[in-house]
């Protein structure tokens, strides 16, 4: 299947500017897509690690405090043995370390004594029972001589919520007591509320197994309403819809944040009350006796809106993609157009149809502007050749192969010669032009009977005409295409002169001569003179013929005589009269000659024409 060269051009260009478009875009689509999550990763990481940091500052600092009094009291610089000395010294560190709220040294069966910071700041010290602002701020673990900073539950009191942390004190190997320290979570609450960057955002702290200790959104949640108490309280109770819905089916790991997830940190999505929150949590151990849980959740529209400007910038680049196709097949076409109109125009040329092909117009590629004057010069050219070269040969040599069919050669083929009766003496009285009108209407009536049956012209002599069938194309009934050809010419003729005696123009008589025999046929020539044609004494016979029809038929508009090898090749349906054996001029023995009448009888005319045959009765 042929494809048109213009829609060749159009589509290809445009699926190459597709193609590279479209990579382009998807690459850059993906590049975007990819540094988005890339940053929203680093986000993620950025806002849990400085959640992180400082809690890990604040209590780091406040187990630092017990690890290093530690060794004094190991020592005995410090303890039971100096109450007051070691009472100041716990309360210069009280005042020393903001963090700490409580020092306080215990032994089982003992009395407790330590130092304090009240709640107007002031520093105090106490022997025996604490005082009522720093009860049961404590929490004292069961510890071993091996046992580090052990960190106790959270307390709650009508002063805040306080983390504890104890280390045994040691002597001889054995336990002789516990140093703790406490501090309230008031600061450390404060330090992660200030990461909340607005309305838009959630930070909390859940520790104890599942109660919320610190929560930024104390005066109004995201999802409306108020918290349903203070803190700490158990999650579920919390009144936090996004808190609540931590680990159930609303909970959604997102695969986007994987370098989050390698960190430890988990980012999820969760639906609740139609609304979408991504919540970025991590797990932190080692301040209470069970781990803590710190985090922030955040509208799913601040992840939306990133989505949303990359599917907008996809929207643009897949439109301008869209464009620069539709563009590139414009361009494509606008390119190809010439060469179609070339290959169309051409397509007239190879029919010979020279009369319908247009110029081809100019062109601001120079190429394709040679290619146009060159064309149009050619077509100009195969014209004036048309002039001087009869169709009908010059359509079957190229339909043959002009080289291999115009070679000279032997060919068996039906010659036919024409001539007007006493042309000579009607154009004494005619001018030059009156001459060549009658001469070219007369031709024109002889030629397109001899293409019609597919002849080909040789020439034009003088008056006369020589035509020939059977070359450059073979055909078995040129014989017979003769007789139907010359029968045309007499049937055109009588019309024509029907017409003119009405008219007053003068009448042309025609005598035709038709024979079969072998002749060389082919190019004929020297250097650039070459002439397809035919020699041979066939032609001479054909040609005695027409001047034999001198002395049969006088006054006949056409008489047609045909030699014996020719009315031997016509159909039994044609009928001929014998003319006898006939001496021709120039030829040493006798040649019986035929009668074609110029118009057939009743009988040819109810005549079968032979299936597959190229015979055809023709009309009277």
């Amino acid at each position: 299947m042929n494809v048109s060269l213009s829609r060749l051009i159009g589509l290809g260009f445009g699926a190459f500017v597709a193609l590279a478009l479209a990579l382009v875009l998807g690459l850059s689509v993906m590049a975007n897509f990819k540094n988005t999550f890339s940053l929203l990763n680093d986000k993620a990481i950025l806002i849990t690690r400085s959640m992180e940091g400082q809690l890990r500052s604040y209590f780091d600092a406040l187990s630092l405090s017990v690890v290093n009094l530690k060794p004094y009291f190991d020592r005995g610089d410090l303890g039971f043995e100096n109450i007051e000395e070691t009472s100041r010294t716990l309360e210069h560190i009280v005042a020393a370390n903001p963090v700490l709220n409580v020092l306080v040294v215990s032994r089982q069966g003992e009395r407790e004594f330590g130092a304090y910071r009240a709640a107007d700041g002031t520093i105090g010290m106490f022997n025996g029972e604490m005082p009522e602002q720093s009860k049961d701020v404590v929490q004292l673990p069961r510890l071993t001589p091996e046992s580090g900073p052990t960190w106790g539950d959270l307390i709650r009191n009508e002063y805040g919520t306080f983390a504890n942390v104890s280390v045994p004190l040691v002597r001889n190997g054995e336990v002789y007591g516990t140093l703790t320290a406490a501090a309230a979570l008031e600061s450390v609450e404060r330090a992660v509320a200030n990461l909340d960057e607005g309305v838009d955002m959630t930070t909390f702290i859940i520790a104890d197994g599942d109660r919320v200790v610190m929560h930024s959104d104390t005066n109004l949640l995201q999802t409306g309403g108020k918290p349903n108490g203070a803190m700490p309280m158990p999650r579920d109770e919390f009144g936090d819809p996004v808190l609540a819905a931590l680990g159930k089916n609303e909970d959604v790991t997102l695969s986007e944040f994987r370098e989050a997830a390698r960190q430890g940190i988990k980012v999820s999505m969760i639906d609740v009350l139609d609304k979408e929150f991504i919540m970025i949590r991590a797990v932190i151990p080692g301040y209470s006796t069970q781990p803590w849980t710190i985090g922030q959740y955040i509208r799913g529209t601040s992840i939306s809106r990133e989505v949303e400007r990359l599917s907008g910038s996809a929207f643009v680049g897949f439109f301008a993609l869209v464009i620069a196709v539709l563009v590139a097949v414009w361009i494509g076409r606008r390119v190809a157009r010439p060469l179609r109109d070339l290959a169309r125009q051409s397509a007239r040329v190879g029919s010979l149809a020279l009369d319908e092909v247009e110029p081809l117009p100019r062109s601001r590629v120079a190429e394709l502007d040679q290619v146009a004057l060159a064309f149009n010069a050619m077509v100009e050219g195969l014209k004036a050749m048309n002039t001087y070269v009869p169709r009908s040969l010059f359509t079957k040599l190229m339909r043959l192969g002009g080289q291999g069919a115009a070679e000279a050669r032997e060919a068996e083929l039906t010659i036919l010669f024409s001539d007007i009766v006493g042309f000579t003496a009607l154009s004494e009285n005619m001018s030059a032009s009156e001459t060549a009108r009658h001469l070219n209407d007369h031709f024109a009536i002889l030629v397109r009977a001899v293409e019609e049956e597919g002849g080909t012209v040789d020439k034009f002599i003088g008056d006369g005409m020589l035509a020939f069938w059977g070359a450059p194309d073979t055909r078995a009934d040129h014989a017979a295409a003769a007789i139907r050809a010359a029968r045309k010419i007499a049937c055109e003729l009588k019309i024509k002169n029907d017409g003119a005696r009405a008219t007053g123009e003068p009448e042309l008589y025609v005598r035709i001569g038709i024979h079969t025999g072998t002749a060389v046929v082919g190019n004929v020539g020297a250097l650039d003179r070459w002439n397809y044609t035919v020699v041979g004494d066939t032609v001479n016979t054909a040609d005695r013929l027409q001047a034999l029809g001198k002395e049969f038929g006088a006054g006949a508009e056409a008489v047609i005589l045909v030699s014996a090898s020719t009315a031997e090749q016509l159909p039994d349906h044609i009928a001929k009269t014998p003319v006898g054996a006939v001496h021709l001029r120039g030829k040493s023995g006798s040649l019986d000659v035929w009668s074609i009448d110029p118009e057939p009888g009743i009988g040819e005319l109810e005549a079968p024409v032979e299936s597959g045959s190229n015979m055809r009765v023709p009309a009277a």
